[in-house]
C-alpha cells in the first residue's frame, strides 16, 4: 500500500469498491455518513455488536465474522424468539453481513487476516490477547494496514482484569452501580439490584463507537489509524458521574434510595388514587406550580419546603404532604393535568407503552426490517439519531448464520 493511499480520506479506496458495494444494498451514497467504510466485526454478544450495528446504521459496510455451526452466542440466547430467530440475537445485528470462518483452520485464519487487512475498522471482544496469539493482533495488522482503526472491548481492561470474564450482571456488582439501585434497607423489597437492561454493555457500546469515530477523523487528518480499548468497568464508572463525584469531591458515600434523588425532591415516584407519578420538580417554580395543581400553594412559602435545599432535608414530611394532595386523582388525571402545567411527570408505562407515546409525538420509534427478498420480516428500534438532511433508514434485517459466505469469501480471493 502506497504512502498516498494510506493518507486518503477514510472509507474512499478504489481498490476495494465499497461505494459500489453500498449502494448495491441500497443505501445512498450521497447521504451515508460511513459510506465507504468496511468495518470487520469479530465481536458477538453485546457490546460489540450493537457498537458494530451502529456503524452500519450510519451507512458502514459490517461484515460479521461467526464461528462456523454456531456464530454468536445470542443466536440461542431465548426464548423469545420470534419468526426468524432470537430476538436478543436481532436487536444488535441488523444491516451487517454473515461469514462463517474457523480461525482454528489455516484457510480461516488466513481470510479473516484478509479482511483485516483491507478494513478501514476493526471491533473485537476476545480475551484480551486472544488474538494476537492468531496473527490478527493490532501491531501485526498495522504493519500492513497503517490506516485501521482497532477497537478492543473487554470486561476489565488488558493489564489486571485481563484474565477476567466481561459480564454485565458482574460488572454492576463490582463497579457500584448495584448499590445505589434498589430498595434502601428496611423498605420490602430491599436489597441491591441491576439494571432492567445489560445497561453497562450499552454504554460500553457507545464509548466504543464515539472512539472509532474520534480515531476515523483523526485519520482523515493523518492517514494513519490508531489501537482503541473500552472496557465494562471504566463506561460504567465514567457513567456514575454525579454519584462518583459525591464520593470522589465530597466524601458522599451514595446508597440505595430506590427511586428517590439523592439531591432533588420531589424527583421520584409519588402515589396517586390507581398508581404511582413520576414527578420531577428540578426548580422552585415548577414545586410551586405543583403545590398550586393540588390545591395546597402554601407548601411553596413553607420554609420547610421553599428550597431545594430545604426540601432535600425534610423530604419525608413534604412526601406525606404532596402524596396526600395527588390522591384525589389517577395518575393520567395528574400527568395530563400537570404536564400542561409545565411540571414534568409521567406514568411508569410499559416498553410498548413508551414506543407508542415516541410515535404519537412524532418520534417514529421503530423502522420495518426487510429480508434480502425485500419482505418486512419485522420491526426493530431505529437508531436514535435524526438527521437534517434526512438519512434514510438502513433496513436490512440481521442475517442469518454464513448468509453471505460464499460472497465475502470470493471477494477475499479476487
Amino acid at each position: 500500500m502506497t504512502a498516498a493511499e494510506n493518507a486518503r480520506p477514510f472509507g474512499q479506496d478504489p481498490r476495494l469498491e465499497r461505494r459500489a458495494m453500498t449502494e448495491a444494498r441500497g443505501v445512498s451514497a450521497a447521504t451515508a455518513p460511513l459510506d465507504g467504510v468496511l468495518v470487520a466485526d469479530f465481536s458477538r454478544v453485546l457490546a460489540g455488536p450493537l457498537a458494530t450495528m451502529t456503524l452500519a446504521d450510519l451507512g458502514a459496510r459490517v461484515v460479521k465474522v461467526e464461528r462456523p455451526g454456531c456464530g454468536d452466542d445470542t443466536r440461542h440466547w431465548g426464548p423469545p424468539f420470534s419468526a426468524t430467530g432470537a430476538t436478543y440475537f436481532e436487536s444488535v445485528n441488523r444491516n451487517k453481513e454473515s461469514v462463517e470462518l474457523d480461525l482454528a483452520d489455516p484457510e480461516g485464519l488466513g481470510l479473516a487476516r484478509e479482511l483485516a487487512l483491507r478494513a478501514d475498522v476493526l471491533v473485537e471482544n476476545f480475551k484480551p490477547g486472544g488474538l494476537e496469539k492468531l496473527g490478527l493482533g493490532y501491531e501485526a495488522l498495522a504493519a500492513e494496514n497503517p490506516g485501521l482503526v482497532y477497537a478492543s472491548i473487554s470486561g476489565f481492561g488488558s493489564t489486571g482484569g485481563r484474565d477476567l470474564p466481561g459480564y454485565d450482571f458482574i460488572v454492576q456488582a463490582l463497579g457500584g452501580l448495584m448499590s445505589i439501585t434498589g430498595a434502601p434497607d428496611g423498605v420490602p423489597g430491599a436489597g441491591p439490584m441491576k439494571a432492567g437492561v445489560a445497561l453497562v454493555d450499552v454504554l460500553t457500546a457507545k464509548d466504543a463507537t464515539i472512539g472509532i469515530l474520534a480515531a476515523l477523523a483523526e485519520r482523515n487528518r493523518t492517514g494513519r489509524g490508531r489501537r482503541i480499548e473500552v472496557n465494562l468497568l471504566s463506561s460504567l464508572q465514567g457513567a456514575l458521574a454525579n454519584q462518583a463525584q459525591a464520593y470522589l469531591g465530597a466524601g458522599v458515600v451514595p446508597g440505595r434510595m430506590g427511586n428517590d434523588h439523592p439531591s432533588i425532591v420531589p424527583y421520584q415516584l409519588l402515589a396517586t388514587a390507581d398508581a404511582p407519578l413520576a414527578v420531577a420538580a428540578g426548580n422552585d417554580s415548577q414545586f410551586a406550580r405543583l403545590c398550586d395543581a393540588i390545591g395546597s400553594p402554601a407548601l411553596a412559602a413553607d420554609p420547610r419546603f421553599a428550597t431545594n435545599r430545604a426540601r432535600v432535608a425534610h423530604r419525608a414530611e413534604l412526601v406525606a404532604l404532596l402524596e396526600r394532595g395527588l390522591a384525589s386523582a389517577s395518575a393520567q388525571v395528574w400527568q395530563d393535568k400537570l404536564s400542561a402545567l409545565g411540571v414534568p411527570c409521567g406514568r411508569v408505562a410499559g416498553i410498548g407503552e413508551g414506543l407508542d407515546y415516541a410515535e404519537s409525538l412524532g418520534l417514529s420509534p421503530t423502522v420495518e426490517v426487510r429480508d434480502r427478498s425485500g419482505a418486512v420480516v419485522a420491526r426493530q428500534v431505529r437508531h436514535p439519531i435524526t438527521w437534517t438532511p434526512p438519512l434514510p433508514p438502513r433496513t436490512q434485517a440481521p442475517p442469518a448464520l454464513g448468509a453471505d459466505t460464499a460472497d465475502v469469501v470470493r471477494w477475499l480471493r479476487t
